[in-house]
């Protein structure tokens, strides 16, 4: 049985196409205000994920990535060689190690973050009005929500009726 909140199945999913479109039209806009550091998307999501996370095994960051530990072996091989990572022996399990951000990694982080931070705040605060910018920061919360959700233990789509179509 579907859940109250997925009754209209039509409106879900123009929802959900209007989410996606807006999150990819806005991920292009804010990549454009990258600092030049040459540094490729999937590169700078690991350094991210690392300053949040703190220090992870290979096979713990390849999860959290959602990719194979073995996609991750030349990139994590540049993030060092360019002194943004660092890979040390685990303490506790000394058959694996650790990967962490340098400071010069969350130097470049802090970087980015505040010039695509900047840009947004000025083009929030031209466009929208304060109730709006408060609409954003809730949706913001909402859509981190929703990244940590794996439907496929939460519900089948054709009991709520959803096509993928």
């Amino acid at each position: 049985m579907p859940p109250e909140n997925l009754s209209e199945p039509t409106d879900v999913i123009a929802a959900a196409r209007a989410l996606r479109r807006g999150t990819t039209e806005l991920y292009r806009r804010l990549r454009a205000e990258r600092v030049s550091h040459g540094l490729s998307p999937s590169k700078l999501s690991i350094l991210g994920r690392l300053a949040l996370s703190g220090p992870l095994t290979l096979t713990a960051l390849a999860t959290k990535e959602r990719v194979q530990p073995q996609s991750l072996t030349r990139t994590l091989a540049d993030l060092e060689e360019d002194k943004l990572i660092i890979r040390r022996q685990d303490q506790v399990d000394r058959r694996q190690s650790l990967t962490e951000i340098t400071s010069a990694g969350e130097d470049l982080l802090r970087n980015d973050a505040r010039r695509q931070a900047t840009w947004l705040a000025l083009a929030m605060s031209s466009v929208l009005t304060p109730a709006e910018r408060e609409v954003m920061r809730v949706a913001a919360q909402l859509m981190r929500q929703l990244a940590d959700v794996d439907v496929s233990r939460v519900l089948n789509p054709a009991e709520a009726g959803i096509s993928s179509r």
